[in-house]
């Protein structure tokens, strides 16, 4: 799983460890009706999809979501939503490879 589909699973599942892993979060949400899947499940999970992606792309995430919490930034009018800064059009993804990298902050960029 090389393309950005992976990825992106990937930082939803960190996402939602991170919530899991929080209880005044999973207090809150209990209360209002939700369930939450065990945490060794979702470990699992993290393993296997860490598997499947491209080793390259796993370690600018893994880099950039330590330094500040997400490693994937979407990508709106040109503008990285992480750091805010303009990118240049030739930052655009191309075919033949569809992810990017901010070249200010290092994350991911999902362009929609």
């Amino acid at each position: 799983m090389n393309g950005p589909a992976g990825i992106l699973e990937l930082q939803e599942l960190d996402l939602l460890r991170a919530e899991v892993a929080d209880a005044r979060i999973t207090s809150r949400l209990r209360k209002l009706g939700f369930a939450f899947p065990d945490p060794a499940l979702l470990e699992r999970m993290r393993d296997g999809l860490v598997e499947r992606i491209d080793r390259r792309w796993l370690n600018h995430y893994e880099r950039a979501r330590g330094r500040y919490g997400r490693g994937v930034a979407v990508v709106r009018t040109r503008v990285c939503q992480g750091c805010f800064i303009t990118l240049p059009t030739c930052a655009m993804p191309a075919e033949e490879q569809p992810l990017t990298t901010c070249e200010s902050c290092g994350r991911i960029l999902y362009w929609r």
